[in-house]
């Protein structure tokens, strides 16, 4: 499929990638009985070819959902309002940046006085006839504290505040008492080729399905052509990039959506100019070794053989 939305299917049928624009998205009410306020919309799921996910935009205005566990995992990133997330017996206070992994058969609830909107990742995917999530009682109404991520209590949330991906200030050390959580390799940003990688939900945060993390492009970054033994899909915040996949070539915007299926060959290249900002989740979780694929290195292998034929070396 070249043209500029929709999904591009293999030739055994199989889903390569979805593209879905942001004037596409359409909220609709959801657990109706179950909640108050409450609209979603189903953004990469098991309609749109993923095996292994499901992305779902949330928002959540003056309303609530009632407490239920999952036989699947689910994490979270807040992208407007202050919703309260009710985990382990207490309330906790949320705000745009927060995020967080809900482990599986852990109860949960949320609230919202106001507006909450939020990205929702679940692995692996839930089932249609929602069999696979339980509801238990409604929704406490306990006070909420502010997320606090120095807390032991909240090892399963985190919050990514302003200037925590800017690695000029990253290069300086931090005070004992910053509000920040301790710096280790866990907790570290990854940066290669422009590229800055901050890891939002992994083990770390108890996460054993999947992963979630931000993704920050510099004016001319690139991530040559590559694929994945799993699933990805890209939530658009900031900025423009151009993302090629499969031959097909798309520029991607704040609000598009952006799923490729297990060996989906893609790569990402910022032509604009300027800053690029998106959210990232992969399932399954990406194994220790051999997650990424590049071309590039298996087209030199293939020259080097070619190479080494042509001259009877070997």
């Amino acid at each position: 499929m070249s043209g500029d939305t929709g999904t591009r299917e293999l030739a055994d049928g199989r889903p390569s990638y979805r593209l879905v624009r942001r004037e596409d998205i359409e909220l609709g009410e959801a657990l109706p009985g179950r909640s108050s306020g409450l609209t979603t919309c189903r953004l990469v799921g098991g309609s749109s070819g993923s095996t292994h996910m499901a992305l779902t935009l949330v928002s959540l205005i003056d309303g609530h959902v009632d407490a239920h566990v999952h036989s699947f995992e689910t994490s979270f990133y807040v992208l407007g309002g202050e919703p309260v997330l009710y985990l382990d017996g207490r309330g906790v206070q949320l705000k745009p940046g927060a995020c967080g992994c809900v482990p599986v058969g852990v109860p949960h609830a949320f609230r919202s006085d106001g507006s909450g909107l939020w990205i929702e990742m679940a692995a692996p995917r839930p089932r249609p006839d929602a069999s696979d999530t339980f509801f238990l009682e409604p929704a406490p109404d306990l006070p909420a504290e502010p997320l606090d991520v120095r807390d032991p209590r909240n090892r399963n949330l985190f919050l990514l505040t302003e200037g925590e991906m800017d690695l000029d200030r990253l290069k300086r050390g931090a005070a004992v008492g910053a509000p920040t959580v301790s710096a280790s390799m866990a907790t570290a940003v990854l940066a290669y080729s422009g590229i800055a990688v901050k890891m939002l939900v992994d083990q770390r945060l108890d996460a054993q399905l999947h992963t979630m993390f931000m993704v920050d492009y510099q004016p001319g970054a690139v991530a040559h052509p590559h694929d994945h033994p799993f699933e990805e899909s890209y939530y658009m915040l900031e900025g423009e990039v151009d993302v090629v996949a499969d031959g097909d070539r798309h520029t991607l915007r704040p609000g598009d959506v952006f799923w490729t299926g297990t060996g989906c060959l893609h790569g990402f290249y910022e032509t604009q100019g300027g800053p690029v900002r998106w959210l990232e989740t992969s399932a399954p979780a990406p194994p220790p070794r051999h997650s990424y694929r590049f071309e590039r290195d298996w087209d030199y292998l293939g020259e080097r053989l070619q190479s080494d034929a042509s001259i009877g070396v070997g």
